[in-house]
């Protein structure tokens, strides 16, 4: 079986979420936890945690995942990823992320400057604007951009956005109204679902083979 398609996938849904509680609405300074567990096609291969805090007006983020997907028992594709952002408002103002993609590793850390957002990914570093945002899916205000950042690769791509409607989502057992959108970056196209609160509830993407990634929390 070829992983390509894992690495594809995996590079776009690294991003910080929070999805049952928006990040405004946690206490000052006391962390947020989201437990997601992630399914390709439909076989559970591990999960995604994150934890968001915020205090005066700041935000840090820290996010870990890691997947094991077998073969008949036999480990066949590990992924490890784990990164921490800083935000103000709806600029990220710094981040570090470290990734182990089935024995390939990356290392991608940026910082607000004077000159503007610093990105390093062991060579020159590269220039972004000022104001720059991941793909956070935890904020809705991605949908407003032309070009997010990827964090695990240090890429500031074009983004597409289309809203197909709303629609009843199974979260945790439970009939939740949501509005899907598509998000197409590079290769990949991403569905993404956000309840009428502009929480982020769901995510998933198809590859080419038909083969699908999706995140449900646990």
């Amino acid at each position: 079986m070829k992983f390509r398609f894992l690495i594809i996938l995996l590079s776009f849904l690294y991003g910080p979420a929070l999805a049952t509680a928006a990040v405004a609405d946690a206490s000052d300074g006391e962390a947020t936890v989201l437990d997601f567990d992630v399914y390709l096609n439909d076989k559970k291969v591990g999960k995604h945690v994150f934890s968001v805090s915020e205090s005066g007006g700041e935000k840090q983020v820290q996010s870990k995942a890691s997947f094991n997907y077998k073969i008949f028992f036999i480990s066949a594709y590990q992924y490890e990823h784990s990164a921490a952002e800083h935000w103000i408002g709806d600029c990220l103002v710094g981040f570090d992320a470290n990734t182990n993609a089935n024995g390939k590793y990356l290392q991608v850390s940026g910082a607000q400057s004077s000159a503007g957002f610093l990105v390093e990914k062991g060579e020159e570093p590269v220039q972004l604007p000022n104001c720059v945002m991941t793909f956070a899916y935890w904020n809705h205000g991605i949908l407003e951009q032309s070009k997010l950042l990827n964090p695990q690769t240090g890429e500031y791509l074009d983004i597409r956005v289309e809203a197909l409607g709303d629609e009843i989502l199974n979260v945790r057992g439970q009939p939740v109204t949501a509005t899907r959108f598509k998000l197409a970056a590079s290769e990949m196209e991403l569905t993404i679902w956000y309840s009428a609160d502009n929480e982020w509830l769901a995510l998933e993407s198809i590859a080419k083979g038909g083969h699908v990634i999706r995140y449900e929390l646990s």
